[in-house]
């Protein structure tokens, strides 16, 4: 679908470092993380490269937008080194909060840091809008199973946000033709939606 599209967190492209979760420093971004930007750009290409499908990529002044704003979260490595990043964006007037874009460095897959920083930006987007409905298009299993264990159900496409910015964003992504032949209704991604009255 597109960068709401998560599941790049999970496709080796090396073999991966074996470090443990007190191993990353996972933060939200501040405006001096800009310089990540380009790393973070290229690896989600290299992902969507390899994937074929699902993903797409954001401009670099849109992710810089992010991080300026406190809106992304950033994983480091003990040796400061760049290892993964997650974004959040608001819909229709703040009643929907997209958490996407998740994405973990090659050699930093299967350590366990795709699902800190998930938890990380479910934390944030329930911090900056706690009224507002999250939800996660993805067709990766890992990141379903992960928004679940959160509280996130399957919807259907229609329970979505109508904004037309939210839909532009899917045009990179290769599936965005079945997506439009098929009138929004449905595509290869599963939508997943989180309540906020799950949390009352």
């Amino acid at each position: 679908m597109s960068t709401l599209s998560e599941s790049t967190a999970f496709n080796t492209i090396e073999p991966p470092i074996l470090e443990s979760h007190s191993d990353f420093n996972i933060k939200i971004a501040a405006p001096d993380d800009v310089y990540l930007i380009k790393e973070i750009s290229e690896e989600t290409a290299a992902a969507a490269a390899l994937r074929g499908t699902g993903i797409s990529g954001r401009p670099p002044e849109y992710l810089a937008e992010k991080i300026k704003n406190g809106d992304a979260v950033i994983a480091l490595a003990a040796d400061g080194s760049w290892a993964g990043f997650s974004f959040i964006s608001s819909w229709d007037q703040d009643r929907y909060v997209s958490n996407s874009g998740l994405i973990v460095a090659a050699r930093f897959r299967h350590t366990g840091l795709a699902r800190k920083i998930k938890e990380k930006i479910f934390e944030l987007s329930r911090q900056k809008y706690p009224d507002a409905y999250i939800f996660s298009l993805t067709s990766g299993l890992p990141v379903m199973k992960m928004n679940h264990e959160l509280g996130f159900e399957p919807v259907t496409y229609s329970e979505l946000p109508s904004d037309e910015n939210f839909w532009k964003s899917c045009q990179s992504c290769v599936n965005c033709a079945v997506l439009e032949s098929k009138n929004r209704k449905n595509c290869l991604c599963t939508a997943m939606r989180y309540e906020p009255q799950n949390m009352k």
